[in-house]
């Protein structure tokens, strides 16, 4: 083995504990698009969607970055991320949890400081018993279906809890919320059609603040905003309107070692099932991350990496993993053993990879796997 080849692999073992693959989060990006999206929604305020993991990319490392560039703010889905989050943060920063509480966790999620987003009557009563039994009023969000038919008061519930404010409550309600279906589509009817109702819900309960606007809703116009939004895929580099050029800076970039390279003769069976027969001799490289890494199945034969501007097709089945992609397009010798590919970069963006596996860039983010070895900058 070459020494220079040798003594790189042992420092990156060193320093990286032998990982493979190395996934990096700009979070000076990260900033510049929560800047970018604060310019945007002002006198507005701009939240931030750090559920699952911040998107997968490090929940306490991102709400801190977040929290330096002002965002007081935080969403959450699931109560155990706000039980992980809530440490990492200062205390005058806020998590609401949008999916609510399931029955039993209210007296933590009231002795934590954390704010639930109650999304039905049962939720509602179960958060006003416990403030009964804390003997004091608790803060909550109010979520209201307008359309989506997920989360949020239905309509059939708005009357009841319209009555129960009147009649004197022990929870204080800090803003009004829903959630944009299609706001991705510009040019949607539903986003129309849920403004409506929203407006709508507002006329019924009058005098709190409103909280409409996702990623795409930020982009829909001023009438959208509320009086904070709460983007998520648009701080992490995701395009927020499809169709149209991405006005976010890209925050993650993902490479990944090569482990074999080889030559094979016209005729032969490459990966799983024999799934892809070569047409000619090719040169191939096998690489070290799979569907176990968030690259999907479905990038079978379909998607490609990328090494210094030039595409590498995905040749046969996407392991667990591996991926086997032809690198023929390079001059031989270009790719040996422990040389890095690009993934995600300057040349295949999250919306590239996940046209090419017929999904969504919040898919592919999100499952970017935990073996990568993580590097913030």
């Amino acid at each position: 083995m070459d020494s220079d080849i040798l003594v790189s692999g042992i420092r990156a073992a060193t320093t990286t504990q032998g990982a493979t693959g190395y996934l990096t989060i700009d979070l000076a990006a990260l900033g510049r698009n929560y800047c970018k999206l604060v310019s945007m929604l002002a006198p507005a305020r701009a939240g931030a969607v750090v559920k699952a993991d911040a998107y997968g990319l490090g929940a306490e490392r991102v709400a801190r970055a977040l929290y330096n560039k002002g965002c007081r703010h935080f969403f959450v889905a699931q109560f155990v991320e706000a039980v992980r989050l809530r440490p990492a943060i200062a205390g005058d920063a806020q998590i609401f949890v949008l999916n609510g509480l399931q029955p039993g966790n209210e007296i933590a999620c009231a002795e934590m400081g954390v704010v639930p987003v109650l999304n039905s009557l049962a939720q509602w009563r179960q958060w006003s018993a416990a403030a009964r039994m804390l003997k004091r009023c608790l803060p909550a969000v109010l979520q209201f279906d307008t359309g989506m038919s997920r989360l949020g008061f239905p309509e059939q519930e708005r009357a009841e809890l319209a009555a129960a404010l009147r009649d004197g409550s022990n929870i204080e309600i800090l803003f009004i919320m829903s959630h944009l279906a299609s706001a991705d589509d510009a040019g949607s009817e539903q986003n129309g059609e849920q403004f409506a109702e929203m407006s709508r819900i507002a006329d019924e309960f009058p005098g709190f603040d409103i909280s409409f606007a996702n990623s795409g809703g930020v982009f829909l116009g001023d009438a959208y905003h509320g009086v904070l939004a709460r983007p998520g895929i648009a701080l992490y580099g995701g395009a927020p309107n499809g169709g149209e050029e991405n006005p976010m800076e890209p925050v993650v970039s993902l490479d990944v070692a090569v482990v074999q390279t080889r030559t094979v003769p016209s005729g032969a069976k490459v990966g799983y099932g024999g799934a892809h027969v070569a047409q000619r001799e090719m040169r191939l490289a096998t690489i070290a991350a799979g569907y176990a890494d968030g690259l999907p199945r479905c990038l079978s034969d379909r998607g490609a990496v990328y090494f210094k501007g030039v595409r590498l097709p995905i040749v046969g089945r996407v392991s667990m993993d591996s991926i086997t992609v032809d690198i023929s397009g390079l001059p031989e010798g270009t790719l040996t053993f422990g040389s890095l590919v690009e993934v995600l970069g300057s040349h295949q963006t999250l919306e590239d990879i996940a046209r090419d596996a017929d999904t969504i860039a919040y898919e592919i983010l999100t499952g970017l796997g935990d073996r990568y070895d993580r590097q913030y900058r």
